[in-house]
């Protein structure tokens, strides 16, 4: 099992930024069954959603749309901790962000079905 715990989600007014962090543990856990990591949000009323994501190996990123040039995903491999660093916040990133890890397969995904693993999730809330 993997386990996955996130933090450092908060109120921000809107054009502040949040960085949130997932620290992972458990008995399976390491880079070489777990290739892949990644950001998702679910806001009141709608699908869960990709935000980003990032090869644990290689570090190859993949961003929605809505996201880029404002978020940045990393990782602390060492630490078997990622983060989202999360810039010019507006209203509607407001939402639950979970992550997510995944072992089936070396591509970063959109799909959360392509996820095995999941935190608990943290609330960012940014007023206008």
């Amino acid at each position: 099992q993997v386990q996955l715990v996130e933090s450092g989600g908060g109120l921000v007014q809107a054009g502040g930024s949040l960085r949130l962090s997932c620290a992972a543990s458990g008995r399976t856990f390491s880079t070489y069954t777990t290739y892949i990591m990644g950001w998702f949000r679910q806001a009141p009323g709608k699908e869960r959603e990709f935000v980003a994501g990032i090869s644990l190996r290689g570090g190859r990123t993949n961003y929605a749309d809505s996201v880029k040039g404002r978020f940045s995903i990393s990782r602390d491999s060492a630490k078997n901790t990622m983060f989202l660093q999360m810039n010019s916040l507006k209203p509607e990133d407001t939402a639950v962000y979970y992550c997510a890890s995944r072992e089936r397969g070396y591509l970063i995904r959109a799909s959360p079905s392509e996820y095995e693993y999941w935190g608990q999730g943290t609330q960012v809330t940014v007023s206008s």
